[in-house]
């Protein structure tokens, strides 16, 4: 392999990586407060991109605006799903959280199929990700050069609001100690609304730049890619921001290099990624940069 197309792949690899990363974060905001997987996640990604299609489409705005309309009905979803689903279960046992949160993600995708459709649908790119550049010697095309650098940009603010802000101090109180955390007099429910409606939010600019990689949506986009992030998060640590980022990562390089180096083995890249997942459970549970796993209460 020539130093150009290793360069190729490595951009490659750091752009889903960065994707994976996104959403994993999302997965593991929630599990952190609540001890709980929101398996919706994975759709709120695929709404995302329709939110910003047809915003597109239908009401014929800009292509940024639209974006940015999509994230805020994606973080408007998030807080519904915590309202309506999972709030009158928070003293439930986990079980009933866990069925439910597999049955509100069945609920989205099927929703999706029947009223938009199960075909396939273009997603618009911008001219900005149209445009291919040449670093090293390598021809990078202008979606993988944009795609981690605007994730990346995200993942900065992000870990802004978690650890220099009032907000992400109340959330990583919250986490450490929900009921100590309230006799403080933290609005905790206000905190778990908060969270869901960021983890949203970071999962519907996932699901636009992911469709601005592979331009094509449908209602069950989002299954491998959230499993795969969900695997990123076990990987660097569920419960772990940071962990969460570095997971995914490790994720998107290790898939893309699998292939660039055994082409013979692309058509295993997914049975790698979960054979990973099945390793980390069984030899480090905890992931990278995790604590020792906890049930909460």
């Amino acid at each position: 392999m020539t130093w150009t197309t290793f360069f190729q792949q490595l951009m490659n690899g750091v752009s889903v990586g960065s994707l994976y990363a996104l959403l994993a974060i999302g997965y593991t905001l929630v599990y952190g407060i609540l001890g709980l997987i929101n398996f919706a996640h994975s759709d709120v990604f695929m709404l995302g991109t329709y939110f910003a299609f047809f915003m597109i489409g239908i009401f014929l705005l800009p292509w940024w605006i639209s974006v940015l309309i999509g994230v805020g009905l994606c973080a408007l979803v998030g807080v519904t799903i915590e309202r309506v689903a999972y709030r009158p279960l928070r003293n439930a046992p986990r079980i009933s959280a866990l069925i439910t949160a597999v049955g509100v993600s069945f609920f989205i995708e099927n929703l999706g199929l029947v009223t938009v459709g199960a075909r396939p649908k273009g997603f618009p790119r911008p001219e900005l990700m149209k445009n291919v550049y040449f670093i090293a010697g390598a021809r990078i095309q202008g979606v993988t050069f944009w795609v981690p650098l605007i994730s990346i940009a995200v993942l900065l603010v992000l870990f802004y609001l978690v650890y220099r802000t009032k907000l992400g101090m109340a959330m990583r109180a919250v986490s450490k100690d929900m009921e100590t955390t309230r006799l403080m007099g933290v609005n905790v429910d206000r905190v778990i609304l908060y969270a869901f409606a960021l983890g949203s939010a970071l999962a519907g600019i996932g699901g636009v730049l992911w469709a601005c990689k592979y331009p094509q949506i449908n209602p069950l986009m989002g299954i491998f890619p959230g499993w795969k992030a969900f695997t990123a998060a076990v990987v660097g640590g569920i419960g772990n921001v940071v962990g969460a980022m570095i997971g995914g990562f490790i994720i998107g390089l290790a898939e893309i290099m699998i292939v660039a180096f055994f082409p013979n083995l692309t058509g295993y890249r997914d049975a790698f990624v979960f054979a990973l997942l099945i390793i980390f459970l069984l030899v480090k549970p905890s992931g990278i940069m995790g604590e020792t796993l906890k049930e909460k209460v």
